[in-house]
């Protein structure tokens, strides 16, 4: 349960409907998001349309995910409470025009609701527990570990205007997302893991949907990015 709801998150939420690094069908980017939802992390354009504003202005006293504007815990989760429960359409526009995705979005509910009694009806209690619950807490605390852990702690192989980090851990846990330092300084790629040795399974997973048709124009690294990489002798650590 745990690696298909990071999989919604890092693919869903994140890679498709905040950055645009593929491309795919109403029909598969509407399950998508319905399986991002599933984390409990409100609904997709809202989450899309902050996540978006993070990028505009990242470790700026705007960023509300800033640890080094706001704090640990706030950047963390303390910012989901802080004022920010409306979704502003206009900053999520390509994505809001589609009627399905808004009502989504405002019943963003019901997708874990759903995922909680399908997983009772097969697995009874312990699996309302275990198999459903512990999951959501344990993938919504790493996602909220990207905004907080991957801004303070890791390595910095681009010289970006804000602090984030490559962290070797959270990639591993975030099935690619930890890789925060490649991805700030270029945020269109579809891979977040820039080289072979940089693990990113989200982006294997969407090689092998793309392999079947069900995503397709996957968002490469330019030979630009990849020549300012080579530029920088070494990752910098903090």
């Amino acid at each position: 349960m745990f690696v298909f709801l990071m999989f919604g998150v890092g693919a869903g939420y994140h890679r498709y409907y905040s950055h645009r690094a593929f491309k795919t069908g109403r029909v598969f980017g509407f399950l998508l998001a319905v399986l991002a939802q599933c984390t409990a992390q409100r609904g997709v354009l809202w989450w899309a349309h902050h996540h978006r504003g993070h990028h505009r202005h990242s470790d700026e006293p705007a960023d509300i995910h800033s640890p080094g504007q706001w704090g640990f815990w706030h950047s963390h989760i303390l910012w989901v409470y802080d004022g920010t429960r409306a979704t502003d359409y206009s900053k999520i526009a390509d994505f809001a025009r589609y009627p399905e995705l808004v009502v989504l979005n405002k019943l963003w509910v019901v997708p874990p609701v759903l995922l909680g009694v399908v997983t009772y009806m097969f697995m009874g209690l312990s699996g309302v527990c275990v198999t459903f619950a512990l999951s959501v807490v344990l993938v919504c605390h790493s996602t909220f570990a990207i905004n907080s852990l991957s801004h303070i702690y890791g390595t910095r192989r681009f010289d970006t205007s804000d602090d984030s980090r490559n962290n070797w851990l959270l990639a591993i846990i975030m099935m690619g997302e930890g890789w925060h330092n490649n991805h700030h300084h270029y945020q269109s790629s579809a891979r977040a893991g820039f080289y072979w040795w940089e693990v990113d399974i989200t982006y294997y997973i969407l090689r092998v949907l793309a392999a079947v048709g069900l995503v397709w124009d996957l968002r490469p690294v330019p030979r630009h990015v990849y020549a300012a990489a080579e530029a920088v002798p070494s990752p910098v650590a903090p």
